[in-house]
């Protein structure tokens, strides 16, 4: 049976959305978490109080299966037919679980129908169709040798979710991991694990065993860090915070030296060089800063603008950021939806007077919309004369604020850019394809989108530098050679 975004709405305001552990033979939680939307602060259901004997279990049951073959055993073409039916079923529910998002983190219902359910859906069956077209490689040997290079399945992954893109990042790490043979435990942020129960619960419609594939809903610090410091888990994905990021490394070092892969902060640049066409660059720009509430790794945080074209463009920015409505995000209308809980919207907050009183000059929004009920709704806002030493332009904010700072020559822009913790992502907007090719090689960013904000697509992988996250690649084939390890089966000739 497949929801309405209505009915799914309708089960909301009553409270009866739920999101339980799904483990093989494992009886269900018992204990419960409310589950608030932070639309209005509602209760709109429950979610499993997860803890570390319920990683046990399904790191147990994910091992076994594992060693029995039961899905890794299958050849490359048996897991992919599984795989394409499983997409076909997301995409069949599609509305449905456009609809779990928005109502779990807030998310405008239009991003959720248009942008992310096409996303995850297009990630499943990319996936499902590149298993059978991994090839492993021959050695140069001599006559009497023969080497092979196999890339095999690593055995038991965690994958830990974060909150701002729920069916999405779902997609992103179960989908590769699961396609090439390994059995993976879902950790989904207990903000936001609606849509991850859903999925898991087609996965097993469409032919995925059960103990090939199991959920485990609660809180990070009980049922993340149980699952990072288990001996038997052999990789933890995990797309977050840095300072969650560091706590995962810290599990693996004190138990089984476990792969980490991590994906976290960024505070991305945006250039605008004083040759950029302005009236092409300010969607892709507006995009960048305040798509998603903001609540996005990859957002174009700092504007870096020429001096010489930013009056102009801040006019156009601050007559542009007003099409952006704030709003419930259940209409179709809305494009800022509210900050995914209180403790995040008074972190966001605190940036809007920090700034103020370190000498930020306010362009445009700035308000708290408390008039639209007990949700926690910030409109998009503009900070001029923001320099790099201020908090605005030195920590991610996760929420609709972008700095604005000029720049002068290459050279300065180029430093303005690279002056982050972080390396994640970046854009630029020249219409000098030299000056272009330059910046490009010169920013120290996982992608860098030039004339306009892109993450790329499937077919290109997604992560960062330094405290970015490193490990491995979301998306594309080189998210694989995370969920795999390299054999060398070397044969002599007697």
């Amino acid at each position: 049976m497949t929801m309405t975004q209505q009915q799914v709405f309708e089960c909301a305001k009553q409270g009866k959305l739920w999101a339980g552990n799904l483990i093989a033979g494992h009886p269900e939680q018992q204990n419960k978490l409310e589950n608030r939307t932070p639309i209005d602060n509602s209760v709109i259901g429950f979610i499993a109080d997860g803890d570390a004997n319920d990683i046990n279990a399904a790191v147990q049951v994910a091992r076994n299966t594992f060693n029995q073959g039961e899905w890794r055993g299958l050849s490359p073409q048996e897991r992919k037919v599984v795989m394409l039916k499983w997409a076909h079923l997301i995409e069949k529910h599609s509305e449905e679980l456009a609809a779990l998002d928005c109502i779990d983190a807030g998310k405008p219902i239009t991003e959720c129908l248009n942008t992310d359910l096409p996303a995850t859906i297009d990630t499943f069956y990319w996936y499902a169709e590149a298993i059978d077209k991994l090839f492993g490689k021959i050695a140069p040997t001599s006559h009497q040798e023969l080497g092979l290079i196999v890339h095999e399945p690593i055995g038991v992954v965690g994958a830990v979710l974060p909150w701002n893109f729920p069916a999405q990042m779902f997609a992103w790490k179960v989908a590769p991991a699961l396609a090439v043979g390994n059995s993976v435990i879902v950790k989904p942020a207990e903000l936001t694990s609606l849509s991850a129960y859903r999925m898991v619960e087609l996965a097993y419609e469409a032919g995925v065993p059960k103990g090939a594939l199991s959920l485990v809903c609660g809180l990070g610090e009980k049922v993340g860090e149980a699952l990072g410091r288990h001996h038997d888990v052999d990789v933890v994905s995990f797309t977050g915070s840095t300072e969650v990021g560091r706590l995962f490394l810290k599990y693996s070092a004190e138990s089984n030296l476990k792969e980490i892969v991590l994906e976290c902060g960024g505070k991305s640049p945006q250039v605008v060089f004083e040759d950029a066409n302005i009236e092409a660059a300010i969607p892709h720009i507006m995009a960048a800063a305040f798509w998603n509430m903001s609540e996005n790794c990859s957002c174009g945080s700092r504007l870096i603008v020429h001096e010489s074209i930013k009056k102009t463009l801040l006019e156009k920015l601050a007559v542009a950021v007003k099409e952006w409505k704030v709003g419930d995000p259940r209409h179709a209308d809305i494009s800022i939806g509210p900050m995914v809980e209180q403790a995040h919207f008074e972190k966001v907050k605190s940036f809007l007077d920090s700034t103020l009183k370190e000498g930020g000059k306010l362009i445009a929004g700035g308000k708290v919309h408390h008039e639209l009920g007990a949700g926690w709704y910030i409109e998009p806002t503009i900070f001029d004369e923001v320099t790099p030493e201020m908090s605005l332009f030195k920590h991610e904010v996760f929420g609709p604020i972008l700095a604005v700072t000029s720049f002068k020559t290459d050279d300065e822009a180029v430093a303005l850019a690279n002056n982050t913790q972080y390396g994640l992502a970046a854009s630029f907007y020249s219409q000098n394809i030299h000056r272009a090719m330059q910046i490009a090689q010169r920013i120290n960013a996982g992608t860098v989108s030039v004339n306009g904000f892109s993450e790329g697509n499937i077919t290109t992988p997604f992560g960062g530098f330094r405290q970015s996250g490193f490990g491995g690649k979301d998306n594309g084939l080189e998210a694989f050679e995370q969920y795999t390890q390299t054999k060398v089966i070397w044969f002599i000739h007697q």
